[in-house]
Formats: structure tokens, sequence, C-alpha cells
């Protein structure tokens, strides 16, 4: 990766509800490959969308990341500058974003029926997202005045036919054809939100952000973000996708469906370090779960040792 004097990677949680073991098997291996480097962290909460996060979650995600020994450099709540470092307060900084893009003629307005309300959210590969059919692309500037009448447009990016490529530090080669993958997709929802690929882009790069280990289900957003870094003449990060931790009959682990948590494996008399030994072991960084602290695993810590497939949570591996 990057050279390590210049590493920052980066924790970017949606406070949307508790961190199952997915979301800290993820931060861990983020850390911990940000830590091997000589690298900081920066904390943002990627809480764009306000109807379905709240203050109290953010500051159970702080708890959390502290107990667990997975401490931040720069960012938080009580951090200010370069900040602020929630996504709802810097709805002033992507509209400078956006008006960058309108300035190439690349934005335009969109209103077609088709719910965009997961647009803020972080997409993920499990929902087959349909491909943008450009309906709305050739739209004049009087009918696009006309349709405002009756509906507020979203606005969506303009996308060559060309291929994106990128080698992910875990994944390796990719190549992605942004027309026939996604189509023209959206920077701001109709009422008004930001979407997820603009915001992201803007704050990584804003908050010198060098190294970006998320999981494997955002591996197909990246020629986006990298096609809106070119745009924005911003240089792009290194990117290392994880794979997915998945419960024990090989469901996805869900906020939703209230599937294991901090606060409740500790309720059940596991240790922080019980439950970062027992992930270290999940990702391949130990041969037997035992209890280990953040720092004694950072020499251990190793991509290639990092399964390519997702990963079953082991029977009985966090029950007492």
């Amino acid at each position: 990766m990057e050279s390590h004097a210049k590493v920052a990677g980066r924790f970017a949680p949606s406070p949307s509800g508790q961190m199952h073991l997915g979301n800290l098997m993820c931060s861990l291996l983020a850390w911990l490959s940000a830590k091997q480097a000589g690298g900081r962290i920066v904390l943002r909460m990627e809480d764009l969308d306000t109807a379905r996060t709240k203050l109290e979650y953010t500051r159970q995600l702080e708890r959390d990341f502290r107990l667990l020994g997975l401490d931040w450099d720069e960012g938080g709540l009580t951090d200010s500058q370069p900040g602020p470092y929630c996504q709802s307060q810097r709805t002033a900084f992507y509209e400078r974003c956006l008006d960058k893009l309108q300035a190439q003629g690349l934005v335009f307005p969109c209103f077609c029926s088709r719910a965009e309300l997961h647009a803020a959210s972080a997409p993920h590969a499990s929902d087959g997202e349909p491909v943008y059919s450009g309906k709305c692309r050739h739209l004049t500037p009087e009918q696009a005045a006309e349709k405002s009448k009756l509906r507020a447009p979203a606005l969506r990016l303009r996308v060559p036919d060309e291929e994106v490529s990128f080698t992910d530090a875990h994944y390796g080669p990719q190549s992605q054809n942004l027309a026939q993958a996604c189509g023209d997709f959206i920077l701001r929802r109709s009422d008004g939100v930001f979407a997820y690929q603009l915001a992201v882009v803007a704050d990584d790069a804003a908050m010198g952000v060098t190294q970006v280990v998320r999981g494997r289900d955002l591996l197909s957003s990246t020629p986006r973000q990298l096609y809106l870094y070119k745009l924005l003449g911003l240089d792009p990060p290194s990117f290392a996708h994880t794979p997915l931790l998945l419960a024990p009959d090989g469901r996805r682990l869900s906020k939703r469906d209230r599937d294991i948590s901090l606060p409740g494996l500790l309720e059940a008399g596991f240790t922080p370090e019980d439950i970062i030994g027992r992930l270290a072991y999940c990702a391949g960084l130990l041969d037997a779960p035992q209890p280990m602290k953040p720092a004694e695993l950072v020499p251990l810590f190793s991509w290639e040792k990092v399964p390519l497939q997702d990963i079953c949570l082991p029977k009985g591996l966090f029950t007492r």
C-alpha cells in the first residue's frame, strides 16, 4: 500500500443501531491495516439520512470503539478541526462539490417515480440495485421546468460508457463499465439529502484518508467513487475490501434483525478481549480463539491471512 508516513485509515459507521459482529470485524481489520503501517485513524459518522440515525447511537458507537481498544486519532463528536465529522453537518461542503460537477455539465434532474430512498445509505450487493434507464437524461430545460411543478427532482451524474479499473488490496484487479453496471447514479435525492457516493468521496478526500477498508458488499461502489475522484480533481485512496461475516446459517448479519450486538455479548459475560480474539480468529489472524487486545494483533496482521470468501460464524463461538 502507500507510504507508511502518510497512511490514514478510517471508521465510517452509520449510527442507525448497535454494531453487530460483522461491523466489528471490518472495523478491526481497518484499524489493524492502518496501525501496522504506522498510520492514523479518522472517525466519521455517516448519518446522512437523519430519519434513520440517532445521536444516542453515535455516542454508543464511540463508547464501543473505546471499550474494544479501537482508538482513533481524529474525529468523533468532540473533535471539530478540520471537521465536523458527522455527515449531517456537512451539507454546505457537499453543495460546493455538487457545484463543481454541475459546472462540467454532468448533472441532470431526474423525475422518475422509482424510489430513491436508499441512495443516502451505503448500497449493498445483495440489494439487486437496478441499472438506471436514462429516462430523464435528455430532457430539455423546458421539459424539466414543467416536471418540476409536479415533483422535486433527484440529481444524477452522467456516466461514460467506459471501463473504470483499479486494484483492490485484497481482491486484486477489478474493472467495471459504469454505464452497464449502474448507469447514471444519484448525487442528491429528491428530498435534498445527498447520496452516499458523493458524500463519502468528498469526506475521505477532505479528511486526508488514504486507505479505505470496508465490506465486500461495497466493492461495486468503488468504480463510481473513483470516477467522482477524477471529476473533482482529487487523489483517490487505496481500497481493501473485507469478506462479510455471516450468521452460522449463512444469513447476512443485520442491525434490523438484531443479530449479535456488542452490548448483548458483554451482558453474556464476554470481555472486550474475548470479542476481539474471536473476531481475529474468524478473520484468519489466529489459529484458535483466544483473548487479545487490538494492539497485540498488529504484528500478526496480514491481508494474505484474511479469507476471500465470506465467513460463517462457527456455531457456539459467541455463546456461553
